[in-house]
């Protein structure tokens, strides 16, 4: 199958925008509990009545600060209440917000305030107010910079008393589904990042037909999530209106290291997260068993060999008794902690960015959270397609959502058209053009759709290595497989016209004291590791496993770790954790030579 077509469950219409979602809870069920706020380790449920109260305080803020229809201002944060709260009061307010990560440099910054032409931008804390105030000349549009955590939306908001209801009905009024609703910047691997207009219409027309696609995650009982990932990015902005769109309850977690604190409190029923994330909760659960007494790594293995098993078999009629027994068995001794450090009520996680890998979907689902892997880009509102708990292919990334169709170029690309495609790049008509073929979008990426329309990706046409010998290697899927090793940080395959495909491997700072305790080098520095003979020959066992995926030609034959990681911090990494290869391929090209040059 070269195209598939999802039509739309719920029908299309060019009415309303994305403030009519809390207003529109707050009319029907005032007391709904649409959020809940971390507050010393308790968290206070808000309901719609307040949520959208609070949002239309924050709007007549905006207005009286002299935000128009249309206007762009930007957001710097964390992941936190205040962020949603800023996006629907300027979605209220008629304006256009603009994310922007709060990692970013002051490069970057000063790009996305320049080309988007932000009037205004909402910053977290006093490191962000001084890194935009050190470019405000060079941001001549920028008037106003307002800092979550000096109370400035509170005073915003107080600024706001005199402008009436009435005002504020009137700007909402005045936008419908086809307005532009957000200014989302690409990452920038190849260049420097492009604005992606997104509409009203992309969020909502696309959050209706998820929420009937995933009703089991969306609408069931007391559904509800805890929000960690960066909502600067797409698939956390998109989660975060589809769950208010579904009147599910969303907690926010803006600091990583509390998480597994966070969820045990909150107790979510869903999460979203990326491949890396469920990497880290396997590869910290292996070794803490390997360094235990009751549960270790041997009873580890077999607990993770039998959740697999077990998954395996509900595609082909069912586990058999004694597979019954076993699961039965490791549910009581390793799978029900791995769902208390969880939270306890998580029954399914929706995980995009990146490939997962069959291992941890079937892991995953046999220990009794599936894992419901999607694909999508920034230009598509984030998801093509998802799997769902009706329609699980482990290994794809589903099918396209309901109101998106799916093509396969005859070169392998993957094309998409529909309801979730961007209105364009933002002042870039010559970008916006390149980025189309006969309506359909280019997504650079490569995949397949088999016979019941699931998709797969294999790769990034623009990422192909072709070696010397002619043969082309899709660098991904290998990269995937190999920081799956609970050793690997991060990675990057080369082979450009090379005789060979090699690797530069990166150590996990975080795994690395766990492990190096279960192996009895507790007194080796991360530094002295990369060329410690065990932990050569544990990455050696990562390649190898890695290189049962592919045929020799594709295989790596040689790698060599590295002094430093790869990070967004040292520009290795954009913001949405992908390698910028370009800027890789050049700052190592000494340890690239090297590897070619080796005696073999």
């Amino acid at each position: 199958m070269q195209e598939i077509s999802v039509p739309p469950l719920v029908q299309p219409t060019t009415h309303g925008n994305l403030s009519d979602l809390p207003h529109g809870w707050a009319q029907r069920e005032p007391a709904r509990p649409l959020f809940s706020v971390n507050e010393g380790g308790q968290w206070r449920d808000v309901s719609a009545a307040d949520f959208t109260e609070q949002v239309r305080g924050l709007a007549k803020g905006f207005i009286a600060a002299g935000v128009e229809i249309g206007d762009r201002v930007a957001i710097m944060s964390r992941t936190r209440f205040e962020w949603t709260l800023t996006d629907f009061a300027l979605w209220t307010a008629g304006a256009v917000p603009v994310p922007v990560y709060e990692t970013s440099s002051e490069e970057q910054v000063r790009w996305i305030l320049q080309d988007s032409g932000a009037v205004a931008i909402v910053v977290e804390d006093a490191a962000h107010m001084a890194l935009v105030t050190g470019i405000r000349e060079d941001v001549p549009d920028l008037r106003d910079v307002w800092q979550i955590e000096g109370g400035a939306l509170d005073e915003v908001a107080s600024a706001g008393a005199e402008v009436t209801d009435e005002d504020v009905d009137l700007r909402r009024s005045q936008l419908d589904r086809t307005a532009p609703a957000t200014i989302i910047y690409t990452s920038g691997t190849t260049g420097r990042p492009k604005g992606c207009v997104l509409t009203h219409d992309n969020f909502m027309a696309l959050a209706e037909n998820a929420i009937e696609r995933l009703d089991q995650v969306l609408n069931r009982e007391g559904a509800s999530t805890l929000l960690f990932l960066p909502l600067a990015h797409v698939f956390a902005r998109f989660i975060q209106v589809a769950v208010v769109a579904a009147g599910a309850r969303m907690g926010h977690s803006p600091d990583v290291k509390n998480l597994l604190d966070d969820l045990a409190a909150y107790r979510p029923t869903f999460l979203l997260a990326v491949p890396r994330v469920f990497e880290k909760v396997y590869n910290s659960a292996e070794q803490k068993a390997a360094g235990s007494g009751k549960v270790n790594a041997t009873v580890f293995a077999r607990a993770a060999a039998v959740a697999s098993a077990w998954s395996r078999a509900q595609d082909t009629g069912g586990p058999g008794l004694a597979l019954k027994a076993q699961h039965a068995l490791f549910d009581t001794l390793v799978y029900s902690k791995l769902r208390e450090a969880m939270g306890g009520r998580v029954e399914y996680a929706i995980s995009g960015g990146a490939a997962l890998g069959d291992r941890l979907g079937h892991f995953f689902r046999g220990v009794g959270i599936t894992i419901l892997e999607g694909y999508g880009l920034t230009e598509t509102t984030a998801p093509v397609g998802v799997n769902t708990p009706e329609q699980v292919k482990i290994g794809t990334v589903g099918r396209p959502l309901p109101g998106v169709a799916v093509r396969i170029s005859d070169e392998g690309e993957i094309l998409v058209k529909g309801c979730n495609v961007f209105d364009g790049y933002f002042k870039n008509d010559e970008a916006t053009a390149s980025s189309m073929a006969d309506g359909w979008l280019r997504t650079g990426d490569l995949g397949s759709l088999d016979d019941e329309g699931f998709l797969t990706v294999t790769g990034r046409s623009k990422e192909l290595l072709v070696t010397a010998g002619g043969k082309n290697v899709s660098p991904a899927p290998l990269e995937d497989r190999l920081r799956a090793h609970v050793l690997v940080g991060q990675c990057m395959v080369v082979g450009e016209g090379r005789p060979f495909i090699a690797a530069l491997v990166t150590l996990d700072e975080e795994m690395w004291p766990t492990w190096s305790a279960n192996h009895g080098l507790e007194g080796v520095s991360l530094e002295e590791a990369r060329t410690h003979e065990a932990v050569v020959a544990a990455v050696q066992e990562g390649v190898d496993q890695a290189n049962k995926s592919v045929s020799r030609a594709e295989s790596i034959r040689s790698f060599t770790i590295l002094a430093k990681d790869f990070t967004e911090a040292n520009g290795y990494l954009t913001p949405s954790l992908k390698l910028r290869r370009h800027v890789v391929v050049k700052d190592f090209a000494d340890e690239i030579e090297a590897l070619y040059n080796a005696p073999r």
